[in-house]
């Protein structure tokens, strides 16, 4: 076993934080902001990139590299790393970011590779690495929801996930096939094919609310889909954050409507 081996707790229903347990030299690594409390004897250093070419592969250019390959997943440059510098067991905490599931990711028996959103990384045992997936198709690219550029977890430890609302996995046969919103894609094995769909029939685009794009995932292997993406979530705030944006469902009162029911300040 390459990565460093740890044990972990889930605490939480809709707003879940992992509990990482660190034997003496062992170590975390998160995304910045993930990191919620840790226990005294915990060294917290930042490092370039996943920290899984740390150990003095690569030189000062490997190092670059993989940190500037995350900036093309959006991500910071940056990313924290907990070692236990103690003599006894010491634990340190990862939160979610907004009501979701936190997905535990045992890669050594997920082939030692799972591709997910650019965004669904939480944290996970030093030595996984954290590296681009390009979409190769330029339809799965340009509609596929996540762009052309996704993450593949690899290494043979524990990875973490956190998707938004409620998370299910589908273990597909070889050669079953699921369609399902792009936006609510969280994350699949590699031996998964993922492709985009297109929605026909002019009523679908016009009044389907959905969008035009199915995406097509093809087993054999895991797929795990979330309920609410956090995009979905977003746009719903804003459309009652704006002014004049408050639509009330099935109310013929409109705006007077809403200063009946107090709401509409």
């Amino acid at each position: 076993m390459q990565n460093h081996e740890i044990d972990y707790r889930i605490f939480g229903e809709e707003m879940q934080y992992v509990e990482v347990e660190l034997d003496p030299s062992e170590t975390a690594v998160a995304e910045s902001g993930a990191f919620m409390m840790m226990d005294d004897g915990i060294q917290m250093q930042t490092i370039f990139g996943d920290g899984s070419d740390q150990q003095g592969g690569g030189g000062l250019m490997g190092k670059l590299f993989s940190a500037g390959k995350r900036l093309l997943t959006g991500e910071s440059l940056f990313m924290t790393a907990f070692t236990n510098v103690g003599h006894g067991k010491r634990r340190v905490s990862f939160a979610s970011p907004y009501p979701g599931k936190i997905i535990p990711l045992n890669l050594m028996t997920l082939g030692n590779s799972v591709i997910c959103q650019k965004d669904a990384f939480l944290c996970a045992a030093k030595g996984v690495a954290i590296n681009i997936e390009f979409q190769r198709r330029l339809g799965t690219g340009l509609f596929g929801g996540e762009g052309f550029i996704m993450q593949r977890l690899q290494g043979d430890g524990m990875a973490f996930m956190h998707a938004g609302g409620h998370v299910f996995e589908r273990n597909l046969q070889a050669g079953e096939m699921i369609k399902i919103d792009t936006g609510c894609l969280v994350g699949y094995t590699s031996g998964v094919q993922f492709d985009i769909e297109y929605i026909g029939g002019i009523r679908n685009k016009v009044f389907g609310g959905e969008g035009v794009f199915f995406a097509t995932l093809r087993g054999p292997g895991k797929v795990w889909i979330q309920t609410l993406p956090v995009s979905r979530l977003a746009s719903r705030i804003l459309s009652f954050a704006a002014p004049g944006g408050r639509r009330e469902e099935g109310s013929i009162l409109g705006g007077l409507g809403n200063l009946l029911d107090g709401d509409g300040r």
